[in-house]
């Protein structure tokens, strides 16, 4: 079962009482047009925060309210949530990246991206992310970390591939910020042994590699 997504209470609320409704005209549009078994309670829990309305719901919601799913959901985190507030149906995100439905479906479940570099372009198109987006939504935060803390602490040369291959930017930027969170880090490093510190192990450092991912977005143009 999926979880619930990231409903912005307010928002509905807002919408709502903009078209001069009450709860229990938004809980009729919901059976009469949708089929669903709601009541002006439930449609008040959603607007308190109390309850979530689910998938389906939402949808039916955005119906009612004569809005898109996206006006009702909180920042989307994952691609289900951003896929869900472009209004796109499985079948034809998938169609756009060029994939099979099953395949991407079984992605989004699983909550991590497996897509070529072309597909990854047109997803990050389609649904309009940015690269950081993009990143957080592919659930490759922390493989992005793992290889930015390498990049620091060896030859950030050697990670420029395989930084490219997890972000979509330009191969040139991407060499600019690694050379540049490279060069932040030493020269940290450096600093604390300079005070009798203990190296790459002491607080800095690990105040440093602990917001590295933070640290690279910062850095991106």
């Amino acid at each position: 079962m999926h979880p619930s997504p990231p409903f912005n209470a307010p928002a509905a609320r807002r919408l709502r009482e903009a078209l001069g409704m009450a709860p229990g005209h938004v809980a009729y549009g919901l059976r009469a047009q949708y089929g669903l078994t709601i009541g002006p309670d439930l449609v008040t829990a959603w607007e308190r925060g109390l309850r979530a309305p689910g998938s389906q719901e939402i949808t039916a919601l955005a119906g009612v309210l004569w809005c898109s799913v996206g006006d009702l959901l909180a920042a989307p985190t994952t691609l289900r949530e951003h896929r869900m507030a472009r209004g796109l149906g499985v079948p034809d995100l998938a169609r756009l990246v060029g994939l099979d439905q099953d395949a991407y479906q079984r992605m989004e479940d699983a909550g991590r991206w497996r897509g070529n570099e072309r597909q990854s372009a047109a997803l990050a198109e389609v649904l309009g992310l940015s690269a950081e987006e993009f990143l957080t939504a592919t659930g490759r935060d922390e493989e992005l970390a793992q290889v930015l803390r390498s990049a620091v602490t060896t030859r950030w040369q050697a990670y420029v591939r395989p930084t490219a291959k997890l972000v979509p930017l330009e191969r040139r930027q991407v060499e600019d910020v690694l050379q540049r969170l490279h060069a932040d880090y030493q020269s940290r490093m450096v600093a604390t042994l300079s005070w009798g510190g203990d190296s790459g192990d002491g607080a800095a450092g690990r105040e440093f590699l602990d917001e590295i991912v933070s640290r690279f977005w910062q850095l991106t143009p």
